[in-house]
């Protein structure tokens, strides 16, 4: 298992990156919402050359302009990882099935040549998702021990804490084949 994090205008610029082999990067959020330290935070992870990967929350509603809001936005690097983060806002909404799948394939046709995965938590994955689509890949959080989320789905990322901040795992067999996926 690769180990990363993923990190948002909360943390540091110059977060720790020792035994890390990727960073994911809250980079947008609905359609007015940019993280202040995208720039600082891709150029360390990109400087400690960690794979690296950009994300959008999802609001419900005007998913097309989300999309191209987000990929305005996020840094356009040959073997970046693009993901949206589908959950319950803050007001306790969540976008749908549809809106979810709509985004994913709306980013996909305008960042055609990097990845694009779906990160959710156990419970939209189980409860929520009727589609059990997610794109190139699903990032699943579930916190129990690194790599061992608690669905039946193929995962290639597993957030499995937040202490101290948000750690994943990746279902990669080296940080080579990481890239070779990504790239």
């Amino acid at each position: 298992m690769l180990h990363g994090i993923d990190v948002s205008a909360y943390q540091s610029a110059t977060y720790g990156t020792d035994g890390l082999s990727f960073v994911f990067i809250k980079a947008t959020e609905g359609r007015s919402y940019v993280n202040s330290r995208l720039s600082a935070q891709t150029k360390h992870g990109r400087d400690a050359g960690l794979v690296v990967g950009f994300y959008h929350f999802l609001w419900p509603g005007n998913v097309t302009a989300q999309a191209e809001y987000f990929v305005s936005h996020a840094p356009e690097k040959a073997g970046d990882i693009l993901a949206v983060d589908w959950e319950r806002t803050a007001e306790g909404t969540h976008a749908t099935n549809a809106e979810k799948d709509q985004f994913i394939r709306k980013v996909k046709a305008l960042r055609p040549h990097n990845r694009v995965i779906l990160y959710t938590n156990r419970d939209f994955w189980l409860n929520v998702d009727t589609t059990s689509y997610a794109g190139d890949g699903l990032w699943i959080a579930d916190y129990v021990s690194a790599g061992h989320p608690r669905i039946k789905a193929r995962w290639r990322f597993h957030q499995y804490t937040d202490e101290p901040h948000d750690q994943n795992v990746a279902d990669f067999a080296s940080k080579t084949a990481l890239k070779d996926w990504a790239g």
